[in-house]
């Protein structure tokens, strides 16, 4: 092998390195520097988010559409909040949450502990004012205990509730899938269909343009001409071109957490990347984003794909629901 044909094959390889890297975790978990992860808080957050009582009826938690066993999500089209009232949105997993700059469907929420007390205050979902949920928990002499305890000279508050419940979110970090063994190097951790799919997914399908980086997610908004009558983003910023735009969700465990899109429309995984590899359900809706075009994908490259989404599903959650809660 001659020098020239060396040094090219060793800068192929450091490409190859370069851009397998962008698909690998973070090695720390960020938070915000006024609200820092600590065991203490996590664990109480964990109460808080399974606990029914931070609802209006004590009949429905943060817990009743993010479910553990279901990789944080519910598995019906639109979530169910208090007395089966429901939604207007599917319920999206909140795994790896910690690493998303905007939340929510519209894009609405810049934080954890924004996110964190809008299904507390939703009519359609616990429908509990925060001013109530804190006057609730004050009459419970455990949390009191808890929140001060936690958080010195503050105890109970608005703002120290949506703390402790960002702070067990952020503990949620997806595991290890097949694909992260592969991009680390295990070259039997996945098919050579799966393979080929993630080569259609970054090449011809140009998915990695909304699906990139290792949460698979660049957290643009976008109308993928679904056709439904939901403003999405526009209801939040009302200049026409946010009209039908919703954020793009993370393809961690996407295998494993249909129905999919924020309308809970499409039921199996090949449909669904079947639309967005293909320019949309409506291809000449007006709105629908630019650079979302018709890819043409085959129904076999539909297939290869979806053989590829599949290896992103980690071993399901191991995490229970707490056995007793403050009294």
């Amino acid at each position: 092998m001659t020098k020239a044909v060396v040094t090219i094959f060793i800068f192929a390889t450091f490409l190859l390195a370069s851009d397998m890297s962008i698909w690998m975790r973070p090695n720390e978990i960020p938070a915000p520097k006024n609200n820092p992860i600590t065991k203490d808080k996590a664990a109480l957050g964990k109460l808080l988010f399974f606990d029914p009582r931070l609802s209006r009826n004590d009949s429905v938690s943060c817990a009743s559409c993010h479910i553990p066993y279901y990789y944080w999500t519910d598995k019906v089209p639109k979530a169910i909040g208090i007395n089966g009232t429901k939604g207007t949105r599917n319920t999206p997993t909140i795994i790896n949450s910690a690493y998303m700059k905007t939340l929510f469907w519209d894009g609405r929420a810049d934080s954890l502990e924004e996110q964190a007390l809008g299904p507390l205050e939703a009519k359609a979902e616990m429908d509990l004012p925060a001013k109530e949920v804190v006057r609730k928990l004050k009459k419970i002499e455990g949390y009191v205990a808890l929140f001060d305890k936690t958080f010195p000279r503050r105890g109970i508050t608005k703002d120290t509730i949506a703390e402790a419940i960002a702070t067990f979110e952020r503990s949620l970090v997806s595991g290890e899938s097949p694909f992260d063994r592969w991009v680390h190097g295990d070259e039997e951790a996945i098919s050579e269909e799966a393979k080929k799919g993630f080569e259609i997914f970054t090449q011809k399908g140009r998915c990695k343009s909304c699906h990139s980086g290792f949460n698979f997610t660049n957290e643009s908004l976008n109308n993928i001409a679904l056709g439904d009558n939901d403003p999405g983003a526009f209801t939040i910023n009302k200049n026409p071109i946010w009209k039908g735009s919703f954020k793009t969700p993370t393809l961690r465990n996407v295998a494993e957490t249909s129905p999919y899109f924020h309308d809970g429309s499409v039921h199996t995984l090949e449909e669904a990347v079947y639309i967005c590899g293909n320019g949309g359900r409506y291809k000449d809706l007006k709105g629908r984003s630019p650079f979302f075009r018709d890819r043409k994908l085959s129904m076999k490259e539909v297939r290869k794909v979806v053989s590829f989404l599949e290896t992103l599903t980690e071993s399901r959650p191991n995490i229970e629901a707490p056995e007793n809660f403050p009294q």
